[in-house]
């Protein structure tokens, strides 16, 4: 044995058993008895009752009369749980039958925005943005396939060998995606991106340091204006949060029309056409694509149209519609830093047509585009908008950019939490002769403006 080699072991035991203790998970749920006797009786139970025939009742009934039934098969069983223990279970046995097993007491938490499985044993969650170990495990792979099955039945999709992964939704609009062996080496994996019903509106932001006032003054005259943006961020950085936000100062007179892979954007005006793309089916057949929605779109007398996330070929038909008379509209896009998202778009518009030059498509591009506002999720779990960033023309064959407002990261304060400043660059944008000829007016120091956080 190497020298260090046991405390170093130990090191990493004490590691993760502290990881265990802060999670919190309950002794008697770790013991192998426990989740033998919870599925003992999960078998008793359907083999007693008819869910089919209880599918009519009403559900709040339903659950009482189960559970009746249920705390009788407890009685029945020779065990030394205490009371607490044997409403614990009977819980987690009635999220089997009615809900997600495992995973049900943590879709009804309104703190956690994903769920991520890591085979059967290991379950995270992600809370203000960051990743914590949970109390939750299933039993083994097959009971995590399960759940898996019996959340891609729910909407008419399959998993199996021959189609290991798959893409879905919830009933309350959460984003599904699971993958399973072979593809999956160590287990199958689950991915769930909770549905937010709190829809954070610019003064939620502006409080919770994404952004200052100022840029967001600049943001609201850009929208009423009707200047075309482009929100680029990575995963989880907020773009979906910032253009629900923008979209509160689109006029209620206008006609929108949204196009999302999944339903995610909660607009307040009266006039919102929404759509959805459609996956193929269990033949393969069937799947409505974005770029197939934004040219119908286009056939529906939009005054502004708003896409979810532009990921591939619709990148073309959407600097198209901005191109002729769509202006004022709104999209996301992943990407680290504004220069990268014009590369993606590149990149997007020649998957649509080959035959174009890169200088024409850059052409397209910085015609069609006016504002890149750059998203981030830092250390902390905090989002902020980065950059504010105008898209000025062509300088040969290169699109030029320049910053209007940025954010400086200065350090970490004691307590962990990201500290800098949102700072002005001092350059009035060449689109604020649009906001003038909109009749806007920002205040004289806006461009000038720094603030500390």
């Amino acid at each position: 044995m190497l020298p260090g080699v046991d405390s170093k072991r130990s090191q990493y035991m004490s590691w993760e058993q502290r990881l265990l203790k802060n999670a919190g998970r309950p002794k008697t749920a770790l013991r192998p008895e426990y989740q033998e006797l919870k599925f003992t009786l999960h078998r008793k139970l359907l083999d007693k009752i008819n869910l089919e025939a209880l599918a009519t009742i009403d559900n709040q009934r339903v659950r009482t009369e189960v559970r009746q039934a249920l705390l009788a098969l407890i009685n029945e069983e020779q065990t030394l749980l205490s009371s607490i223990e044997k409403q614990q279970i009977c819980e987690e046995v009635l999220d089997e039958v009615f809900g997600l097993g495992p995973l049900e007491p943590l879709l009804q938490d309104p703190t956690v925005s994903d769920i991520l499985v890591n085979t059967h044993k290991q379950v995270y969650v992600e809370r203000k943005g960051v990743l914590e170990l949970t109390n939750v495990t299933f039993r083994d792979d097959a009971h995590l396939l399960r759940i898996i099955d019996k959340i891609v039945s729910q909407v008419g999709r399959r998993i199996d060998e021959s189609n290991p992964m798959v893409d879905a939704r919830l009933r309350d609009g959460s984003r599904v995606n699971a993958i399973i062996p072979p593809l999956a080496v160590d287990g199958p994996l689950l991915s769930i991106r909770r549905f937010s019903t709190d829809k954070l509106m610019p003064p939620d932001l502006v409080e919770r340091k994404a952004l200052t006032q100022g840029m967001m003054d600049l943001l609201e005259a850009a929208v009423k204006a009707r200047l075309n943006i482009v929100i680029s961020g990575g995963t989880g950085a907020g773009k979906t949060t910032l253009l629900n936000a923008l979209s509160f100062f689109i006029s209620p007179k206008e006609r929108i029309v949204t196009i999302e892979d999944a339903a995610e954007l909660q607009l307040k005006q009266p006039h919102v056409a929404r759509l959805e793309t459609r996956p193929p089916n269990l033949e393969g057949k069937g799947a409505v694509r974005q770029r197939e929605l934004l040219i119908n779109s286009l056939r529906m007398r939009p005054d502004r149209i708003v896409v979810g996330e532009v990921r591939g070929e619709e990148a073309m038909d959407m600097l198209q519609a901005m191109n002729t008379g769509h202006d004022g509209s709104l999209t996301t896009v992943h990407a680290n830093s504004p220069r990268d998202a014009v590369s993606r778009l590149e990149v997007m518009v020649s998957l649509a047509n080959a035959n174009m030059t890169l200088k024409s498509i850059r052409q397209q591009i910085a015609s069609a585009v006016d504002v890149i506002i750059q998203a981030a999720r830092f250390s902390d779990g905090s989002r902020r908008v980065t950059s504010v960033t105008e898209v000025t023309g062509m300088e040969g064959e290169i699109v030029t950019l320049q910053d209007i407002f940025v954010f400086e990261k200065r350090g970490l304060s004691p307590e962990g939490k990201v500290v800098g400043r949102f700072a002005a660059t001092g350059i009035r944008p060449k689109f604020y002769e649009k906001l003038l000829a909109a009749g806007i007016r920002l205040r004289p120091d806006l461009f000038d403006e720094v603030v500390e956080v």
